[in-house]
């Protein structure tokens, strides 16, 4: 029997990426059109469920990231498995907080959830096998990056779940504006996360490959998130764009940030990656 399949961890982490799912279905059936009382009656109860099911999901991921973390001594940063299993702790943590702290964000869960869950079914499928921590990874300066980097990703998140609220359901006019509003607040909280990844990300270089940046393929897909995010964030204040238009371009956003943080680093050879 391999090390993988014994690894400790992966009991905690495969049982919250099944949880996850539980949590999604339960969100959408949350928002689900009512044609019945019945209807009505399942909806009422899926409401605090799909979020205790969501916290569930992530403490029992976040756990088993914490024991694989402490059996090899070194941070999620390295394969597809660890970094799957990192966002879908740091991603869920994010939107627990969100969900808790403001009401208009509850209305994102069906989105939220289902990409997260769609993590989990992801992370399943990858090879969970040990790594060792490259030299270039020793830094301090590090973590700040990875830290930063999922800020970012998990308040473009937020803000996309808004944005699918208000594209799939018709809602009154005050909650379009509530939902737009604070689905532009989220992304300029992920503008300052993702500046200060890339701030982060040069000092990074620099202690460990000697050169603030080189425009490799991750930097410089990173950098092209960063100018998309800014443009979304001009476009939406001065052209005042209808809360619909903006919602489409909040989901580019996050569309082109996912591919950049699971996509780029796995189909190229980059320091990234260890390489170097």
């Amino acid at each position: 029997m391999s090390g993988a399949a014994i690894a400790p961890e992966l009991a905690w982490i495969r049982a919250g990426a099944g949880l996850a799912l539980v949590a999604a279905a339960l969100a959408i059936v949350r928002f689900a059109p009512v044609a019945s009382a019945g209807a009505t009656a399942v909806r009422s109860r899926a409401i605090p469920s799909s979020y205790a099911a969501f916290v569930a999901a992530v403490i029992l991921v976040t756990v088993g990231v914490a024991v694989r973390w402490s059996r090899l001594g070194h941070g999620p940063f390295l394969t597809m498995f660890e970094i799957l299993a990192s966002n879908f702790a740091s991603l869920g943590i994010v939107y627990a907080v969100a969900h808790a702290r403001l009401p208009t964000a509850r209305r994102a869960a069906p989105v939220v959830m289902t990409v997260v869950a769609l993590l989990g079914a992801w992370m399943l499928a990858t090879d969970p096998a040990d790594t060792r921590l490259p030299p270039t990874y020793e830094t301090l300066v590090l973590w700040a990056h990875v830290l930063l980097g999922k800020m970012f990703l998990g308040c473009a998140l937020v803000a996309t779940g808004l944005a699918g609220a208000l594209l799939a359901r018709r809602v009154t006019d005050d909650a379009t504006r509530a939902l737009d509003d604070l689905c532009w607040r989220f992304l300029r909280v992920a503008l300052v996360f993702e500046s200060a990844m890339l701030v982060a990300g040069a000092v990074w270089a620099q202690d460990a490959w000697g050169r603030w940046w080189a425009w490799d393929p991750l930097e410089t897909w990173a950098f092209l998130t960063w100018l998309v995010l800014v443009g979304a964030l001009h476009a939406r204040g001065a052209y005042r764009l209808s809360p619909r238009a903006g919602a489409v371009l909040a989901i580019g956003v996050f569309v082109l940030a996912f591919l950049t943080f699971f996509g780029v680093p796995f189909v190229t050879v980059a320091p990234h990656q260890g390489a170097v």
